[in-house]
Parts: structure tokens; C-alpha cells; sequence
């Protein structure tokens, strides 16, 4: 785990995910999508079904927290601001995800700044890519708190 003093600025961290149908299917139900795409689909089609954006992204920071180097940290998420650098836009969907499809996703630390004695914040864009190497997501400044490193314990002099 790396403590929040050690996170930097263009810091890189990589996962490889894979949503299954059944992984959709919970998502599905819990979060009560209702959209024909998944409704309507023939028998054939239940075996690679299109991924809802939402699973992708949950996913995606699902695995983020999950990285070696972030595992331990207590991470809250703080929101999603739009990228002053891209027009305000925060996310895009470049490609269908369909489930099975593997996703290799880049993480970058794009931010990082104090917001009080106890927690700190990072900003981490997402981009991810297919097995055929096309870019199918990208997520700019999705923002996370960070408890801040403890303060060093002093024995007394």
C-alpha cells in the first residue's frame, strides 16, 4: 500500500478486467436498469451481452481500490468534475463493452491536493482498452478522499 505522501502526480497503475454475465446480471438487478438491450436479447445473444456504462465505470473503480498499491487506504468517493482540459466533459464511451471482453485499464494519479489535517484528495482518470487493443472508456477526475498519513508517533523527551 502506498501512503498518500507516496502517491504522485503521473503515477500509473494497471488492472485487467473482465465482466462476466452473471457479474452484469447482479449489476442489472441491483441497480434496476431497465432498458430493452438486455430485456429484448435473443437466446444467442445472452452469451455476450452489451455492458451498461455504469458496471463499466463501478468495475473499473472497483478495481482501482483494489490495487496493491491503493488496497488499505480508506478511499472515499469524492464525486466526478469535468476536465477543464476537455471541454468540462468527465467520460466517455468510445466502444461497446460487451461481457467477456477483456479490459486493460490505466489508471493515472492526475491530481492531488490537502483538503484538511485529515484527508487529502486524488484525482485518477480512467482509460481502458479492449483485447483488440481499441480504446473503449475514458474517465477524467474522479476524485477520491484519502486519509492523510498519521502523523509520525514522538516519544516524549
Amino acid at each position: 500500500m502506498k501512503k498518500f505522501s507516496q502517491i504522485d502526480i503521473g503515477a500509473e497503475f494497471y488492472a485487467e478486467v473482465v465482466i462476466s454475465a452473471s457479474d452484469l446480471d447482479a449489476y442489472l438487478t441491483f441497480s434496476r436498469i431497465k432498458n430493452i438491450v438486455y430485456e429484448n436479447a435473443k437466446p444467442s445473444e445472452q452469451e455476450k451481452k452489451m455492458v451498461s456504462g455504469r458496471a463499466i465505470l463501478s468495475r473499473i473503480e472497483g478495481e482501482f481500490t483494489r490495487l496493491e498499491e491503493m488496497y488499505g487506504n480508506l478511499l472515499i468517493f469524492y464525486g466526478i468534475d469535468g476536465d477543464p482540459n476537455w471541454n468540462n466533459r468527465q467520460t466517455r464511451f468510445l466502444k461497446p463493452v460487451y461481457t467477456g471482453d477483456i479490459l486493460k485499464v490505466k489508471y493515472k494519479i492526475s491530481e492531488k491536493r490537502e483538503l484538511d489535517d485529515q484527508f487529502g484528495l486524488l484525482g485518477v482518470d480512467f482509460e481502458a482498452v479492449n483485447q483488440d487493443n481499441k480504446a473503449v472508456v475514458i474517465s477524467n477526475r474522479n476524485l477520491y478522499r484519502i486519509k492523510k498519513d498519521p502523523p509520525m508517533h514522538q516519544e516524549p523527551t
